[in-house]
């Protein structure tokens, strides 16, 4: 299966640059998986498409604030870190700008020494890993000192920090937000609740590989990156529930995704699990555990493109994203949603 399949023309003034103040009216294109139609709604209609009974899976995962700018101690040049995995006490390894300036003993030291880090191993990629020295709560220094890691497709400054993270964000440990979920407000997700559908959370950690682009033109030798979930067991049982029924599983992003498949392969049902995924889903791959996808419009060539494309086939996505243009409708990140039934 060639790369190429999966390419698309986008202008890049549809490249959404800034998030819409109210986060439910953004556009809502709904494709049918089986014919191919497309209908055009608001997002906030989404709950419309939803039966008592059905499940609404989020991911409840929290971006860290983990673009830190310091200063390298010996020469007071300027570097950049992003945090992004906690392997131990406080160890992290973490993308280093410009990385050739970063050896082994140096160290960066941000908010006038409020935080240190010392690099401690070179890795491959521009990546380090470094011990980081403070007093008091991480968590809190980096709310202080650190800011959101936006996609590298978006240039302008965001105001409100608060609008990269869901309503809903909880665990801690993301490089990116799981952006189909930032549509969802408190009280549209009420509303669901009130018409009898499931609101279950599930836990994956977004890395920073969902940004990676696909290099082999093969895509079945593409390498995807892990990422680390986690399904409670009290989730696990409401979901055999739902499936039991005959009710529908709404994913709500391409994270909820991988992780409710990544449980459904393991086990053949849905059950307590946690550790790291790197499912690959393209064309020519099962469902076995979602009904029905809410996300966003994908970069071209992406993993999240084959995604759902094995959902709802190549040609409809293709198609769908080909309206969308047309459409002006916005892209990625802080673009305009899909629901594919």
């Amino acid at each position: 299966m060639n790369l190429e399949e999966f390419d698309y023309e986008l202008p890049q003034e549809l490249i959404a640059q800034t998030p819409l103040e109210k986060r439910d009216e953004a556009r809502l294109m709904v494709l049918n998986r089986k014919t191919g139609e497309i209908t055009h709604q608001v997002f906030h209609n989404v709950i419309d498409y939803m039966e008592p009974g059905d499940a609404l899976v989020i991911n409840d995962t929290k971006v860290l604030p983990a673009r830190l700018i310091g200063v390298k101690e010996e020469t007071g040049a300027v570097i950049e870190i992003l945090l992004l995995k906690d392997v131990t006490d406080d160890i992290w390894t973490a993308l280093a700008k410009p990385a050739k300036r970063v050896k082994e003993g140096t160290v960066i030291s941000f908010g006038d020494g409020l935080l240190k880090a010392r690099c401690i191993q070179v890795l491959d990629e521009g990546i380090r890993k470094f011990e980081l020295i403070y007093d008091g709560i991480l968590m809190e220094i980096l709310d202080k000192l650190g800011t959101m890691p936006l996609p590298p497709y978006i240039h302008e400054e965001l105001k409100d920090q608060s609008m990269y993270q869901t309503v809903y964000a909880k665990n801690l440990g993301s490089a990116a937000a799981p952006t189909a979920g930032l549509h969802f407000t408190e009280e549209l997700l009420d509303q669901i609740r009130a018409k009898g559908v499931l609101v279950l959370p599930v836990t994956l950690h977004v890395g920073l590989g969902t940004f990676r682009p696909v290099q082999e033109s093969d895509i079945t030798k593409h390498h995807m990156h892990s990422e680390y979930y986690m399904m409670s067991k009290e989730v696990a049982e409401q979901l055999n529930q739902v499936k039991a029924s005959h009710h529908k599983i709404f994913a709500c992003g391409t994270t909820s995704v991988r992780t409710l498949e990544t449980v459904m392969g393991k086990y053949g049902k849905f059950q307590e699990d946690a550790g790291n995924t790197s499912i690959f889903i393209y064309p020519g791959y099962e469902y076995k555990a979602v009904d029905a996808l809410i996300t966003n419009f994908h970069l071209p060539k992406s993993t999240l493109v084959m995604l759902v494309s094995a959902f709802a086939t190549r040609e409809y996505i293709l198609h769908a994203y080909e309206e969308a243009v047309k459409d002006k409708y916005r892209f990625f990140s802080f673009g305009d949603a899909m629901l594919i039934i």
